[in-house]
């Protein structure tokens, strides 16, 4: 298992996900979307494997007076993304291909 977990501040749902792997004793790297900007191709993976409705935080109210906030197609969203990953609802947790968006150890429980 090679898990990253990606996240631009600390949120309650950041420190859940971390303790998670900690307890059962999986090493996963802590990606600050601050200091490690996103590919296009890391993009398009958790916007594949997500969706763009759950990706984008737009609970948020800084998000909501963004722009991409609205948008509706992957060629708007990315670019988007990539300049603001702040508009992104964290922690984004990646095991290769899999992708979650948010505390979800239901699905993680079941990766190998």
């Amino acid at each position: 298992m090679n898990i990253q977990i990606y996240a631009g501040k600390k949120n309650f749902d950041t420190q859940k996900a971390e303790r998670y792997f900690k307890e059962r004793r999986i090493p996963f790297q802590s990606m600050d979307l601050k200091k490690h900007p996103l590919g296009e191709r890391e993009v398009r993976l958790m916007l594949d494997g997500i969706g763009m409705e759950k990706l984008i935080d737009r609970e948020d109210k800084k998000v909501k007076e963004h722009p991409a906030c609205y948008y509706d197609r992957a060629e708007l969203l990315i670019p988007a993304i990539r300049e603001n990953p702040w508009l992104l609802k964290t922690p984004i947790v990646r095991n290769g291909n899999k992708v979650t968006c948010g505390y979800q150890p239901e699905i993680w429980d079941k990766w190998e």
